[in-house]
């Protein structure tokens, strides 16, 4: 209960002192209201009604609260002179900025009503069972998967030592695809294999051999993935759902709550990261700051906090914005920018037409037309929608996300570790994913859940097979003689 108050209590605050200080126009401001009060009533059934646990919903009101609340809000609120402009250098306009907000609005209550409709679907809704033959083959497969890491390891050094001298601000001369393949799905073998060590740990009946080498095995794994997933070689997005996700797995009383893993998540992104960038953008040296740490306070009020939500971090709702003027120049694409995201295995070199991201599409818009120099932006799911279909968009995509999140609850309460991990993943990953664009953010997901789901169901496939077809030979063989 202590979490809940501590949580709403500072909600509450920042909510009331978004809109007290607010200087945008009326209307600007009722829009925005709307949108907050019904991320506020998703909020309080999240956490006094909600029955199931699902972390998903605690990463999407965090991100709607950071990304469509405080971070536009403030932004606007730091506007000066005649003609202002947002950090991606697309104008403000304040019509354009309610309809955003009316767009939000119906994606979180289409979201909303869609989650609580099929979150009564049995089908949907059905927990995935391990298989007792999985159960006993998990000390087979660990190793097998052990040993295609290791080659994984020799055959990707050279990648890896390049990456770990390549500089943050030069371009990877690998393709795409060898990147891909690489960083997002064999990196994570060592994670699969981890999990399915803890799987069996997790095991009444073992036998004292297996625990020893299992052991063994999961210590050599740990190493292999702090080889292939660290700070100097993976950026922070791909490596907070990886790292989060150990956590839950080794110490799951910290996440297994709604209000647990809410208050995570609100006080990780919506007040440490902003202080931090408060912090690191002062000129004061850190000696300064510990003998008079007035020193923060004074560059709050001097616009340390609109510096902190100032950059390309926060730029969600002006790319809406951005992505409703492309469409007004050159119309909806009625799907065509989804194929980027669902056929992303389809190398550029094989297919020369394949489509651009949406967030660099609106990016290269953002160039020619209002003189922008990045075009590697950040794309919600809402302008997503609104791109391929128009507000038809806007409704279609909370409804497929509440089916994927339905369906992931399921997963997350199977005995398939696998599974249940990959829907933790998921939980933490979604605030990459809502901001997308969506082509990263699904494509990264995939990448993962192929690397730490399909490879290994595919190798104890493999060996079911290869165990039958054994089983039957001695079967024949004992008839014949």
């Amino acid at each position: 209960m202590r979490l809940k108050v501590v949580l709403l209590f500072v909600y509450t605050i920042i909510t009331v002192a978004l809109f007290v200080t607010f200087d945008g126009e009326v209307d600007v401001w009722f829009s925005f209201l709307v949108s907050a009060l019904i991320l506020a009533g998703i909020t309080l059934y999240h956490i006094f009604a909600e029955r199931v646990y699902s972390p998903f919903v605690s990463a999407y009101i965090v991100f709607t609260f950071l990304f469509f609340i405080v971070a536009p809000m403030v932004q606007i609120n730091s506007f000066e002179g005649v003609n202002p402009e947002f950090n991606n250098k697309f104008p403000y306009d304040k019509d354009l900025a309610i309809y955003t907000n009316i767009l939000i609005s119906i994606f979180n209550v289409v979201f909303f009503l869609s989650y609580l409709f099929f979150k009564k679907s049995k089908a949907i809704a059905r927990v995935p069972k391990l298989k007792e033959s999985s159960k006993q083959m998990t000390p087979i497969l660990i190793a097998v998967i052990a040993m295609v890491t290791l080659l994984v390891f020799f055959a990707s050094y050279t990648f890896v030592s390049g990456e770990l001298s390549r500089p943050a601000w030069m371009k990877s001369g690998f393709s795409v695809f060898t990147f891909l393949i690489w960083k997002k799905v064999f990196f994570l073998l060592p994670f699969a294999g981890i999990i399915l060590c803890f799987q069996y740990f997790k095991k009444e009946k073992k036998k004292a051999v297996n625990l020893v080498t299992i052991f063994a095995i999961f210590l050599f794994l740990g190493l292999l993935l702090l080889w292939f997933k660290n700070p100097l070689v993976e950026k922070r997005n791909a490596l907070g759902p990886l790292y989060i996700s150990m956590i839950f797995l080794f110490i799951p009383r910290l996440f297994n709550t709604n209000i647990k893993t809410l208050f995570f998540l609100f006080f990780t992104m919506i007040v440490a990261f902003p202080l931090s960038a408060i912090l690191t953008h002062s000129e004061a040296s850190f000696q300064e700051i510990l003998e008079n740490p007035m020193i923060v306070f004074d560059h709050m009020k001097g616009g340390g906090i609109a510096s902190a939500f100032n950059t390309l971090n926060y730029d969600a709702f002006s790319n809406i914005m951005a992505t409703m003027d492309y469409v007004k120049e050159y119309g909806f694409s009625l799907g065509y920018q989804l194929l980027s995201a669902f056929l992303f295995f389809i190398p550029r070199g094989v297919w020369e037409e394949k489509p651009i991201s949406t967030g660099e599409l609106v990016g290269n818009h953002l160039i020619d037309t209002y003189d922008f120099t990045y075009s590697n932006l950040s794309n919600p799911l809402v302008s997503e929608g609104f791109i391929n279909f128009g507000v038809l968009g806007v409704i279609i995509a909370p409804i497929a996300l509440a089916i994927v999140i339905v369906k992931a609850i399921s997963w997350l309460k199977s005995e398939d570790y696998l599974k249940k991990i990959m829907a933790f993943y998921l939980a933490i990953h979604l605030i990459f994913l809502l901001r997308g664009d969506f082509t990263n953010g699904y494509t990264y997901y995939v990448g993962a859940l192929i690397g730490v789901l399909v490879i290994p169901k595919f190798i104890e496939g493999l060996l079911a097979f290869f165990i039958y077809k054994q089983k039957t030979w001695k079967q024949s063989k004992a008839l014949k003689e």
